[in-house]
């Protein structure tokens, strides 16, 4: 499953306005022949362009237990770095992948955290996620594109303790073309304290 993609909108009415301001203003009177007499200093050159892949600039920093450490290369600053797991069902399938990041000053939400699940889930039943035999808690979808459906969630001090002393967590989606079954994948917490103490402390690096 690939990563979340930027959605990029373009205004082309602004570029059809701009020709039409062009065409409509005053030509200048001249019998010069174009470019015989052209002021060189005003002529762009180019640049070369550097083709980037969105994965490129991803790397996994470091793996403990069953999370990476994964980080954004930047140009200046410290890196942006997050915790990810992809979750599979018992065939070995992917099924969903998810990321957590430190929110320091957030209040009461200590992490945040980004769920990816297939395009075929049914969304009013929401996401689902249980710590071993614990309270289950439920979160809402907040928007689809191509690569999935996504559910970008808060979790509390509580929550993020429970992770640290849990030993998996079962994330349950709902299929749009079963409503009345249940799909539920593990989510391993090994290694999720170690992981989870890292991305604090390379974040409190950026503050």
């Amino acid at each position: 499953m690939t990563k979340p993609l930027l959605l990029l909108t373009t205004i082309a009415s602004l570029a059809f306005a701009g020709a039409a301001m062009a065409q409509e203003s005053t030509t200048p009177e001249t019998t010069e022949t174009p470019g015989a007499n052209a002021d060189v200093s005003v002529l762009d050159t180019g640049e070369p362009v550097v083709e980037q892949k969105g994965d490129d600039n991803t790397y996994v920093k470091s793996t403990h237990g069953d999370w990476a450490v994964q980080c954004l290369r930047v140009q200046e600053g410290s890196e942006p770095c997050q915790m990810y797991q992809l979750l599979r069902d018992e065939n070995g399938g992917s099924v969903a992948e998810v990321s957590i990041f430190n929110l320091p000053n957030a209040g009461q939400v200590a992490a945040g955290g980004t769920f990816v699940v297939p395009l075929e889930t049914l969304l009013t039943e929401k996401l689902n996620v249980r710590v071993d035999s614990g309270q289950a808690k439920r979160y809402d979808f907040s928007f689809c594109t191509q690569v999935g459906c996504y559910a970008r969630v808060g979790f509390t001090a509580e929550d993020v303790a429970a992770f640290r002393r849990g030993s998996v967590a079962n994330v349950t989606i709902v299929p749009a073309l079963a409503p009345d079954q249940r799909v539920t994948v593990t989510m391993s917490l090994s290694g999720f304290t170690a992981a989870y103490d890292e991305i604090t402390a390379l974040e409190a690096q950026r503050q």
